[in-house]
C-alpha cells in the first residue's frame, strides 16, 4: 500500500504540474519546464518523506532485486502496485483539472494533452531515445544508492529530490526523463482509458520500448556499478 500510495502521490504532483502548465484556464498556465521539473523533484521528496522506505519505481525495485534486497516475487508485486498507483494518480489529476481539460479541447494540440500524462521525445530517434532513458536511469538509480549510504536517513528524500532536479535540468531535454515505468506507463494507461475529446494515440511503441524497457537496462547497469565500485 505504501508503494501504491507513494507512486500515486508522486504522479499527483508530476502529472498535476503538467496539467497546470499546459491546459487553458489554470492559475499557472505557461509556467514552463523549470516550474514543472522543480515540482517533480519536490513531489518525489514529499512522497519519500511520507511513505518512508519505498522505491515508487519498478526500475529501482528491479535494481534492489538484482542486489539481493528483495525476492523476484516481491519485485513483481511491488511493480504491480506501483503501476496501479501511477494509473490512479493520473485519474485523480484528470478529475481535479476536468474543467480545464474541457476548456482546452480544440485549442490545445491532442499530442500536447497526451504529453501531460506521459513522456515523449523532443526528436524521435528510438535508438538514441532508448540510450538517453537507459543512461538517465543508470545515473538516477546509482545516485539513489549512493545517497542511501549516508548516515542520515532523514536527508535521503531531499537528496533524491535534488538528484531528480539535476537530471531533469541537465539531461531531461531529449526524452523528458521518465526513468520509471510507473511514472510513464501508468499515466499513459490512464490517458488511454479517459474520455478525452479528440484523443491522440497513446504511442505504445515509444512507451513500451523507451520508458518501458530502457529503465530496466539502467537498473542492471546501476546494480553492476553498485557492486563493483560502491561495494553494495
Amino acid at each position: 500500500m505504501a508503494e501504491f500510495m507513494g507512486t500515486a502521490l508522486m504522479i499527483l504532483f508530476g502529472v498535476g504540474v503538467h496539467a497546470d502548465t499546459v491546459l487553458n484556464d489554470t492559475k499557472y498556465h505557461g509556467s514552463g519546464h523549470l516550474f514543472a521539473i522543480t515540482t517533480w523533484a519536490f513531489g518525489i521528496s514529499m512522497a519519500l518523506f511520507i511513505f518512508g522506505n519505498v522505491t515508487i519505481n519498478p526500475a529501482m525495485a528491479f535494481c534492489e532485486f538484482l542486489l539481493g534486497k528483495m525476492t523476484f516475487i516481491t519485485f513483481i508485486e511491488t511493480a504491480i502496485f506501483q503501476m496501479a498507483g501511477g494509473v490512479v494518480g493520473a485519474l485523480i489529476v484528470y478529475v481535479m483539472y476536468a474543467d480545464s481539460f474541457k476548456h482546452s479541447y480544440d485549442k490545445v494540440d491532442p499530442e500536447t494533452i497526451r504529453n501531460i500524462f506521459s513522456t515523449a521525445p523532443a526528436v524521435r530517434n528510438l535508438p538514441r531515445n532508448f540510450f538517453v532513458e537507459f543512461f538517465d536511469t543508470f545515473l538516477f538509480l546509482t545516485g539513489i544508492l549512493a545517497i542511501s549510504r549516508i548516515n542520515a536517513p532523514e536527508m535521503v528524500p531531499i537528496g533524491v529530490g535534488l538528484l531528480v532536479w539535476a537530471i531533469g535540468m541537465g539531461l531531461g531535454g531529449p526524452t523528458g526523463f521518465a526513468m520509471n515505468q510507473a511514472r510513464d506507463l501508468g499515466p499513459r494507461i490512464a490517458h488511454a482509458i479517459l474520455p478525452i475529446k479528440n484523443k491522440a494515440a497513446s504511442d505504445w511503441q515509444y512507451g513500451l520500448i523507451v520508458p518501458g524497457i530502457a529503465p530496466f537496462g539502467g537498473a542492471v547497469a546501476a546494480a553492476m556499478f553498485a557492486k563493483l565500485y560502491l561495494g553494495i
